[in-house]
């Protein structure tokens, strides 16, 4: 009689979890669609370290800040060439010298092209909103 209620009561535990990751994975991605842009959530307060990369841009040319993920954000900023900059998150957006990825910078609002930035270690996916 015990092992059957056991065996009733891990199988209700198992059977809920295995909803917990359809769910989870409704609210965000590891990665968003290629070539899309979405909506990010903000990920100051979910992450207390960044990720650092370098600036590195052909005849320390300044590396415009967009507004969003692309070459067709309007630029809101600049940044030096050999600058180290904390870097929030990555996403895809539209190519630059080949490469679609881009970051989000963790404390200006903008967005720099991932063609022109070396990261020292792996950067996060960004979190998209609203699945």
């Amino acid at each position: 009689m015990k092992r059957r209620m056991m065996r009733n009561g891990v199988v209700a535990v198992v059977a809920a979890l295995a909803m917990v990751p359809a769910v989870a994975s409704a609210d965000s991605c590891p990665h968003p669609a290629h070539g899309r842009h979405f909506g990010h959530q903000d990920t100051a307060t979910a992450r207390t370290t960044h990720a650092y990369g370098r600036v590195m841009t052909p005849n320390n040319a300044r590396l415009n800040v967009r507004s969003g993920p692309g070459t067709g954000y309007r630029v809101v900023g600049t940044v030096r060439a050999g600058r180290v900059r904390a870097l929030a998150c990555k996403t895809y957006g539209s190519p630059v010298g080949g490469n679609e990825r881009w970051y989000r910078l963790s404390h200006h609002r903008g967005y720099v092209s991932a063609h022109y930035v070396q990261p020292f270690r792996s950067v996060p996916w960004c979190r998209v909103l609203g699945g």
